[in-house]
């Protein structure tokens, strides 16, 4: 029996001399044989095109972009050159497991038609250290379930852990939303609720959380407005625990809001920040006392401190 095509999708920009070759390596490591990889370059300024064609390899499609779009545009370009029944939105600072779409595929042996399967995930820092594990605990959950599991820590919605029906991504209308910040989340949820999940409870991905994510005043309100369009959109897809979803929900989203905001340096914006998400969250939530601790000067100076101490390198929380 003819096993399915996987398309493995990887967006990338200007990372010829960072993760890029980390990324492609692993989706061309797969024990899965039948895999096409896709790399999209979003008219890369470097050596992007050089790097990719030197691995020589059939199954990879470069592609560069003619003009510059707009990076979620380019997630959705990759979705419509997808041949494969199964595709993963792989970023080009992101890593899979050897056996991540081996695993996927036989998960979906008992339910065939199934929107997505979904793994943990692990959080790696820019050498590639572990920073945390998360395995998925929400095998068996109901769509509202699954929602409440998420605000719980129980299970993440990661892209690079998940691996979508192709057909069920397009015809949720591929990864998007208003500001195109929460797209990711709000496609899981939308195939999710209308074609069902598979889980799979052990780590099989890693998701790379380094120095590139900075924030802004400006960029929390842009979160602040995709947050309230995610949570109208699980009060939706799951309308018998909507009441529980938002309260529990806007608490949740508020706390990651304010995390981002609490991560912008100059204290004037911090604070600028802060005033956003709560006015953003109806003035229901305040952010804890130790996120305006752990933004100030001081705060940094004993970290740095404990460093030295312990001869830590520098990216070491």
């Amino acid at each position: 029996m003819a096993v399915p095509l996987v398309t493995i999708a990887i967006p990338t920009y200007k990372r010829a001399n960072g993760f890029l070759r980390q990324a492609l390596e692993s989706a061309l490591a797969q024990t899965y044989s039948s895999i096409e990889i896709v790399v999209s370059d979003n008219c890369s300024p470097d050596n992007t095109e050089e790097v990719v064609k030197r691995y020589g390899d059939s199954r990879v499609r470069y592609i560069r972009q003619q003009s510059a779009l707009i990076p979620n545009d380019n997630f959705n370009f990759c979705l419509d050159q997808a041949r494969g029944t199964y595709f993963l939105l792989l970023h080009d600072d992101d890593e899979i497991d050897r056996d991540f779409i081996e695993t996927c595929v036989r998960a979906t042996k008992s339910q065939p038609d199934t929107g997505l399967v979904r793994t943990g995930t692990r959080v790696i820092n820019s050498q590639g250290t572990i920073i945390s594990e998360g395995p998925n605990l929400a095998a068996g959950l109901t769509t509202a379930e699954f929602f409440l599991a998420w605000f719980e820590g129980r299970t993440a919605p990661y892209l690079c852990s998940t691996l979508f029906s192709t057909e069920s991504l397009r015809k949720v209308g591929g990864l998007r939303t208003r500001r195109n910040l929460f797209q990711d989340v709000a496609a899981h949820f939308k195939v999710a609720a209308r074609f069902g999940r598979v889980d799979v409870r052990e780590e099989k991905a890693s998701f790379r959380k380094h120095g590139s994510n900075a924030t802004g005043t400006i960029a929390v309100q842009a979160w602040c407005e995709d947050s309230a369009e995610l949570l109208d959109l699980m009060c939706r897809l799951a309308p018998e625990q909507a009441d529980v979803i938002r309260v529990r929900g806007s608490r949740f989203l508020a706390t990651i809001n304010y995390s981002r905001a609490s991560a912008i340096r100059t204290p004037l914006s911090r604070i600028k920040g802060y005033w956003v998400t709560y006015r953003a969250f109806g003035g229901r939530h305040l952010p804890s006392p130790m996120m305006f601790f752990q933004s100030t000067a001081l705060y940094r100076g004993l970290r740095s401190v404990k460093r030295r101490i312990l001869g830590l390198p520098a990216w070491v929380d």
